[in-house]
């Protein structure tokens, strides 16, 4: 199971689409969290600048109504921001006395002590006045403090009132709560969360579509050479981008050069088979030759006969072409039948329309035919053929519930000239050539004894 899902991944990671598939979903899976974090950032930090400039206009705006009269602080009832004046509405002012003088800048500004003047109406939880910063004067603060177990940002500026001889220094506190920020934080993640999610799913339909788009000349270069294995056509047709034009025009011309190899190898047999022909029929016309010779002779006369019918029947063939297997097993069967018809024999025939012999179609009859006719001599009743197609390739299975063949003699018998039968024709030649055809294709033979028939039973295994 593990080795499968091995093969199965490593298959998978061999896919260009995939791989095409897996960069974009990198890329978005990476990039997108990315961006969205420095969105995220970018909003926060403008959204703290804002609410630091709007608390510094509050300062400004409560500098402008304080007054000091005989070192005494005098502030009125009510503030025009509404909010100031509204207990617990979340912005609050208050004022405390600053220590800081002109002669002593250099005081820690975080540890100084403080005392309240003043607090807006809205600040009505006690709280510390150590907990504020006290800049020096003239400068402010903008930092976060904890009230009543609630985060504020908090606005410090220290101003003096008076006279140089009589100065009121004091800082003034403007202070927010955070849970506005907070929620509004929390709003905007959840829109830019959506916002991303939803990008990352139009990106991968894109990225998907795109794919196909980009990727569709190579199916379409997988199609046509599977029509070419198939022999639905003899070369690629389609028009291909300039980085496959070049590989499409090759194998154009490899697939052309073999069709031509191959004419010129069945016209060179089939003049070798008419160039004997003419020698032997003159030999066999001389009455001084012995029986064995004249045997020979035949014996000679009939295999170039058949190679010159193989010749001919195949010569527009090619090695690349597929040939249906159907069509073939109804014509040999058939054929069988009324050869053997006085015997009655019972054929079991089990081949998938879709089944494809890439190969000649001469050579797939010559071994059918062999295997088959070998089947009919040596079956009592009943021969069974069974044709199926894999992701490994071709499966041929012919089986007979004859006498079987010795485990001794399994191999001998694909040896030209040895028989492991007792019948009156043939010359013990076509199991060889049977051999010779299937190891032609890369293809292989077992011989084995039928469990379902008792008899002999040939697997061949053509790979794809």
């Amino acid at each position: 199971m593990l080795n499968a899902l091995k093969m199965s991944l490593k298959g998978a990671l061999n896919s260009l689409k995939t791989r095409v598939l897996f960069s974009a979903l990198l890329m978005i899976f990476i990039l997108l969290p990315i961006v969205g974090i420095i969105i995220s950032n970018a909003y926060e930090k403008h959204m703290v600048a804002s609410l630091e400039n709007e608390l510094s206009a509050y300062s400004y705006s409560i500098l402008a109504i304080i007054e000091v009269e005989y070192n005494t602080l005098i502030m009125p009832e009510q503030l025009l921001e509404t909010q100031f004046n509204v207990s617990q509405s979340g912005l609050y002012a208050a004022l405390t006395a600053s220590k800081v003088t002109k002669d002593n800048n250099s005081v820690d500004k975080n540890l100084l002590a403080s005392e309240q003047l003043w607090s807006s109406q809205s600040l009505l939880s006690p709280w510390q006045a150590d907990n504020f910063q006290q800049p020096i004067l003239g400068d402010s603060a903008f930092y976060q403090a904890e009230i009543a177990q609630k985060m504020h940002f908090v606005y410090s500026l220290s101003v003096s009132y008076g006279s140089e001889q009589h100065p009121f220094p004091m800082t003034l506190h403007i202070i927010k709560q955070q849970d506005n920020l907070t929620s509004m934080m929390a709003e905007f993640h959840r829109q830019l969360l959506l916002g991303l999610v939803g990008l990352m799913l139009v990106l991968l339909m894109i990225q998907y579509l795109w794919s196909l788009w980009t990727l569709k000349p190579l199916q379409t270069l997988q199609t046509e050479l599977s029509h070419v294995e198939q022999g639905k056509s003899e070369r690629l047709t389609g028009i291909y981008p300039t980085e496959l034009s070049q590989v499409t025009e090759q194998l154009n011309l490899l697939l052309s050069a073999e069709q031509k190899q191959r004419q010129r190898y069945r016209n060179a047999l089939s003049d070798l088979a008419h160039s004997l022909k003419t020698p032997l029929a003159v030999m066999q016309t001389q009455a001084q030759l012995s029986a064995l010779t004249q045997e020979q002779i035949t014996i000679i006369n009939t295999i170039i006969e058949h190679q010159l019918g193989k010749a001919q029947s195949a010569g527009k063939s090619s090695w690349y072409l597929g040939t249906a297997v159907a069509p073939i097993t109804k014509k040999l069967i058939d054929s069988l039948k009324k050869i053997y018809q006085d015997r009655n024999l019972l054929f079991k025939v089990n081949v998938s329309s879709e089944c494809s012999f890439k190969g000649d179609e001469a050579d797939l009859l010559e071994i059918l035919g062999n295997l088959l006719d070998n089947a009919c001599k040596a079956a009592n009743k009943i021969i069974q053929l069974d044709v199926s197609r894999n992701s490994q390739g071709l499966t041929i299975v012919i089986q007979d519930d004859g006498a079987g063949i010795a485990p001794e003699m399994r191999n001998n018998i694909l040896q030209r000239g040895t028989r492991a039968d007792t019948y009156q024709h043939g010359h013990g030649i076509g199991l060889a050539i049977v051999r010779d055809l299937v190891n032609s294709y890369q293809g292989s033979i077992l011989i084995e004894s039928s469990q379902q028939l008792s008899g002999a039973k040939f697997t061949l295994n053509f790979p794809v």
